[in-house]
């Protein structure tokens, strides 16, 4: 992959891969109209229970967890991109950057109330907001914040994970049969009944998206440091780094998250929201080493497509999980066995691989991003003009 001007081609190939490794983990909970159950081990039998057992378990051993937390690196190395470009031409910062955390806040509250009750944008939203402020304070303040949050988010897990072990010991399980809230609006309801569900459901459904803000701001922060390291750049710098992180990622998170085949769920917790970032990072170096050596590789591209209108594909995706799986579409939930969901996955997958290339024929930016881009730029001039009128009287 060459680097094209202004851009770092494997930071798309990234999210290209992160974006769709998200759908790898919704799209149980859309096959199971909602039923968070099923990404978890706790429930619905061990994994030698049967072989579509075991196609679930191997699926989310790659990808619950690991995208996400990769997506929530690759946000921190965007954030420190606009950060830098912000030095360079010394304009104000945070700036027009809390403006594009503010749009994206309302993108994932539409993205919610119309869309997917589990939405990640909003919860980047207020990360976003939260580091903006963070790294203006210097390496000094990130270093304090990143102790802080792995902190507080350390004792979360810690406590989480006591909770599944004394329920262990008692031969109980976290099992909370998801499925009785969702199962009937998503088998049969409407779509704006679904839509009244979710608002109605605000708080509850917000659970998660709290709980891993202090995550987010470490991921956030690290992706930050691992951008201006040089993490992502095709130098000998930047290999030095990515091998630091390959022996890192691999050596120890796959033996982590191998945690999972352990029978009752008692890792569960640990496993989402502590092992699998770690993960994350072997799959940066992973691909940035697979594609270095394979650079002719169509895939390339593909992915590369798809992570420069991240945003765009990500609610398509969404969208299209929705027709195929809920009652006003095709009405699969529930229908579809293991293989037939991971089947569903990588159908969308194509889709978006397709539709990516078809819109970036035709425009240079992504529908939601070219939507975002007017309007901040907009609310940035406006900005602009009022201080500028402000200051000449």
């Amino acid at each position: 992959m060459k680097e094209s001007k202004g851009r770092i081609p494997l930071l798309d190939v990234l999210r290209g891969f992160a974006i769709m490794g998200t759908l790898g983990t919704n799209i149980w909970m859309f096959a199971h109209l909602g039923n968070v159950d099923y990404l978890f081990t706790y429930a619905h039998n061990e994994w030698w229970a049967s072989f579509d057992v075991l196609i679930r378990y191997i699926a989310l051993f790659f990808v619950n967890g690991k995208l996400l937390g990769l997506l929530t690196i690759l946000f921190g190395a965007g954030l420190a991109l606009q950060y830098d470009k912000a030095q360079r031409l010394r304009t104000r910062w945070p700036g027009p950057y809390l403006l594009t955390a503010l749009f994206l806040m309302l993108e994932g509250f539409l993205h919610y109330a119309f869309v997917m009750e589990y939405d990640i944008l909003m919860s980047y939203a207020l990360t976003a907001i939260l580091v903006a402020w963070i790294v203006k304070g210097g390496a000094r303040a990130i270093k304090i914040s990143m102790w802080t949050a792995g902190i507080v988010h350390g004792l979360l897990m810690a406590l989480l994970f006591l909770s599944s072990l004394s329920l262990y010991v008692n031969g109980d399980s976290l099992a909370a049969d998801g499925a009785l809230m969702t199962d009937a609006v998503y088998r049969s309801g409407t779509w704006l009944e679904q839509i009244q569900f979710r608002l109605a459901n605000f708080l509850l459904f917000r659970r998660e998206a709290i709980l891993v803000l202090p995550l987010n701001i470490v991921l956030f922060l690290a992706g930050f440091r691992l951008m201006r390291a040089g993490a992502f750049h095709p130098d000998e710098k930047g290999r030095l780094i990515r091998r630091r992180m390959l022996r890192l990622g691999l050596g120890l998170g796959i033996p982590l998250n191998l945690l999972m085949f352990v029978p009752g769920g008692l890792f569960d917790f640990p496993l989402r929201y502590v092992f699998a970032p770690i993960l994350s990072i072997g799959y940066i170096a992973v691909l940035a080493r697979l594609s270095e050596r394979f650079g002719r590789w169509a895939i390339w591209p593909m992915l590369g497509r798809v992570g420069k209108m991240a945003l765009s594909c990500y609610i398509l995706q969404n969208l299209l999980a929705s027709v195929v799986f809920y009652g006003w579409g095709f009405g699969l939930g529930g229908a579809l066995h293991s293989a037939g969901t991971v089947a569903a996955w990588l159908a969308i997958c194509v889709i978006l691989v397709v539709f990516a290339k078809i819109w970036l024929h035709v425009f240079k930016i992504g529908p939601m991003e070219a939507v975002r881009k007017s309007v901040v730029g907009l609310l940035d001039r406006k900005e602009k003009k009022r201080d500028s009128n402000s200051i000449s009287t």
